[in-house]
């Protein structure tokens, strides 16, 4: 009887070894179940933008708006008989005081030509 209890708890020592340490083990088990968890998650993402695209294409292909939006967003195209304005931020550029004397008369005026020819360019 006694033999048989050694053996039995041999064997229930062994097992208990492959659940918690061997191949296949209930850590490994709670690892794959993680990752299982996180590329559901990346799945989900993937899945969402790939909605936005095909309605992208959709849009696209039944819808003349979509396609005017595009030329207009991407390749700057405006229609006939119409003004194009294009709104530019204005940068804030650190100004160098000048004494007024230094300057003379002309240098306004030459100013003002450089920055509406900057502008012209911008446009």
């Amino acid at each position: 009887m006694r033999l048989v209890m050694l053996v039995l708890l041999g064997l229930l020592l062994a097992l208990q070894y492959r659940l918690w340490f061997g191949k296949n083990s209930l850590p490994d088990y709670w690892r794959v179940q993680q990752e299982i968890h996180h590329q559901q998650q990346a799945n989900q993402k993937l899945q969402q933008r790939n909605d936005l695209l095909f309605a992208d294409i959709r849009d696209l292909r039944d819808g003349e708006e979509a396609i005017e939006e595009r030329a207009r967003n991407e390749l700057g195209m405006i229609k006939a008989h119409e003004t194009f304005f294009r709104l530019v931020p204005v940068q804030s550029v650190p100004v160098q005081s000048v004494p007024v004397q230094s300057v003379p008369a002309q240098s306004a005026s030459v100013k003002r030509a450089v920055d509406t020819a900057q502008t012209n360019n911008d446009l």
